[in-house]
C-alpha cells in the first residue's frame, strides 16, 4: 500500500471519528437553542398576559365597578384570553388559557393534561413554573405553566358562593362552576403553548449547513494535504528511490539529486548525494587496482 494511500486512509478515519463526535454534539446544541428560543417566545407571552390582567384588574375594574354591578370584561384573565385570541387569528399554533378544575366560564376547565400540571402545582407549592413539551398530529408543542392562586382576599367574593357572587354573574355563567375556592389555594393555571416545528426545522437546517460546511472544510483540506504529500514528500522520496535502485544495479553515470530547501527530504537527499559519490569513487579505485 502506497505512502499516500496509508495517508488518506487514516485521515478518513480520523474525519469520520470527528464528523460523529461533531454532529451529536451539534445536534444537542441546535436542539437545545431551538428549546431555548421557544421557551423565550411562551416567557414573553405569558409576561403579555400577565400585562394584561394586571391593567385591567387596575385600571379597568375600577372605572366598571363605578356604574354598579358586574361586568364580564372586569375579569383579568378575561381579558389576557380575550386579547389573545385576537392575537391567534393570525397566530393560530399559539394558544393561551387560563385553566381551571372547577371553571367560572365552562370554556376555561382544565383538559386532562392541564389539570395534571394544575396537580403538580397544588401538592409541590415551592414551584414557579412548569415547562412540559408534548406530540401532536402538527408536531411536538412547548407549554410553560404558572400556577394561579387565591392570594387576593376580594376574589372570594365571587367564588366563595354563588349566594354571595354577584347576580349577574350567576346569571351569565350559572351557579356550579367557580365556586367553593379558599384562600392561598392552587385552582388553575396559565398556560401558555408554542409550537417548536419552526424552531426546530430552522435548528435542523443549521446543523445540515453546519454538517456540509464541516465537511467541505475536510475535502479542501484533503486535497491541500495531498498535494503538499505528493509535491513535498512522495514526488521527491519516489525520484531518488528510483535513482537509488539505478545506482545500486551499477549505474555510476546518474546525476546527482538536486538539493532544494533545509528540510528532511533535503537532508536525505545530500546523504543519497554523499553515497553516490562514495559509490562511484568506490568504484573507480577498484577499477585502476592491477
Amino acid at each position: 500500500m502506497k505512502l499516500q494511500t496509508k495517508f488518506n486512509l487514516a485521515m478518513l478515519g480520523a474525519f469520520a471519528v470527528g464528523l460523529g463526535l461533531s454532529s451529536l454534539i451539534a445536534f444537542k446544541i441546535s436542539d437545545d437553542t431551538a428549546r431555548r428560543d421557544v421557551l423565550r417566545q411562551a416567557s414573553l407571552m405569558a409576561s403579555e398576559g400577565e400585562g394584561a390582567s394586571h391593567y385591567t384588574d387596575q385600571e379597568i375594574a375600577p372605572l366598571l365597578a363605578k356604574g354598579g354591578g358586574f361586568q364580564p370584561q372586569m375579569i383579568p384573565f378575561l381579558a389576557a384570553q380575550d386579547q389573545f385570541r385576537r392575537v391567534q387569528k393570525d397566530w393560530p399554533d399559539y394558544s393561551y388559557k387560563v385553566a381551571a378544575l372547577n371553571p367560572t366560564d365552562p370554556t376555561d376547565k382544565a383538559a386532562d393534561w392541564e389539570a395534571a400540571i394544575i396537580n403538580r402545582f397544588r401538592t409541590e407549592a415551592t414551584l414557579k413554573r412548569i415547562v412540559t413539551q408534548r406530540d401532536t398530529a402538527d408536531g411536538p408543542i412547548l407549554s410553560l405553566s404558572k400556577p394561579i392562586k387565591i392570594s387576593d382576599p376580594g376574589c372570594l367574593q365571587c367564588h366563595s358562593t354563588p349566594d354571595k357572587a354577584p347576580a349577574a354573574m350567576v346569571a351569565l355563567y350559572g351557579g356550579t362552576g367557580g365556586f367553593g375556592w379558599k384562600p392561598n389555594e392552587t385552582v388553575g393555571a396559565q398556560i401558555v403553548s408554542v409550537p417548536m416545528r419552526v424552531a426546530l426545522a430552522h435548528a435542523r437546517e443549521s446543523f445540515v449547513w453546519f454538517l456540509g460546511g464541516l465537511t467541505l472544510v475536510f475535502v479542501a483540506t484533503m486535497v491541500a494535504l495531498n498535494l503538499l504529500l505528493r509535491f513535498v514528500i512522495v514526488k521527491p522520496a519516489g525520484e531518488i528511490a528510483s535513482m537509488a535502485n539505478e545506482v545500486s544495479l551499477g549505474r555510476t553515470d546518474i546525476p546527482e539529486y538536486p538539493v532544494k530547501g533545509k528540510d528532511e527530504i533535503a537532508s536525505l537527499a545530500e546523504s543519497f548525494n554523499r553515497m553516490r559519490r562514495s559509490l562511484t569513487n568506490a568504484m573507480k579505485l577498484l577499477d585502476e587496482q592491477p
